[in-house]
């Protein structure tokens, strides 16, 4: 499937990355985010770039102050008590689910597996429809649809 450049976005080290990977920010205090989708979000944000940042192969991911990454984590879920170690477990609930792995040799250094993020947010249907849609444009001709 053909992605156009009008849905990646741009990261500030030249990474691109579909748009579907970035939810709409949630209100302050919404249970409704995902640890992943607000990590995507500082990863978006210049002004957390001292805090979480991208590096290396894509969708590789540094966090350089824990301790802050847990306190803004525990402010959007409104438990002040949350802390590295608890977030950390959160993550390593990821793992399992292949959204993502920690990357080895490397501290506090994790990388995304968007094919799978993909998987988890997208209903078997929708990629049915997208394989379905491709297979119909590659059997278009001159604007004639072949049987």
């Amino acid at each position: 499937m053909k992605v156009s450049n009008d849905s990646l976005i741009k990261t500030p080290s030249c990474i691109a990355f579909p748009d579907w990977a970035y939810k709409p920010e949630s209100s302050p205090g919404s249970r409704q985010i995902q640890l992943w989708h607000f990590i995507l979000e500082l990863l978006q944000k210049e002004e957390y770039q001292g805090v979480i940042a991208w590096q290396g192969d894509y969708g590789e991911f540094v966090i350089k102050d824990p301790d802050e990454v847990a306190r803004l984590w525990g402010l959007r879920k409104c438990k002040p008590h949350m802390n590295y170690d608890k977030l950390s477990r959160a993550l390593r609930y990821y793992y399992n689910k292949r959204i993502l792995h920690k990357t080895k040799g490397k501290r506090f250094t994790y990388k995304f597996n968007f094919s799978k993020v993909v998987l988890v947010n997208y209903p078997l249907l929708d990629m049915k429809f997208i394989c379905c849609e491709e297979e119909s444009r590659e059997n278009v001709t001159d604007g004639v649809k072949e049987p």
